[in-house]
């Protein structure tokens, strides 16, 4: 299987946010340090799951890895 082009980037959990309603999952604010300034904020549920398979979540002000993959059809040369 061909290995997906790909970049990481550093990020940060700004905060973590509670469910506004019952039944809904808690999300994380992580701010993406290389991104610019107008998008560099995302939010994503807080669901990980650890080496042993069990499921864990961000703490507020954890270092993160932020990585975007895309199939070899997704993508083309870069112009230099």
């Amino acid at each position: 299987m061909a290995e997906k082009a790909s970049v990481t980037l550093p990020g940060k959990v700004e905060k973590v946010i509670e469910p506004q309603r019952l039944g809904e999952p808690e999300k994380v604010q992580i701010s993406i340090e290389d991104a610019d300034a107008l998008y560099r904020e995302i939010r994503v549920e807080n669901s990980l799951t650890d080496e042993d398979g069990n499921e864990v979540r961000l703490k507020e002000g954890a270092d993160v890895d932020v990585k975007v993959e895309a199939e070899d059809e997704a993508t083309s040369e870069k112009k230099r």
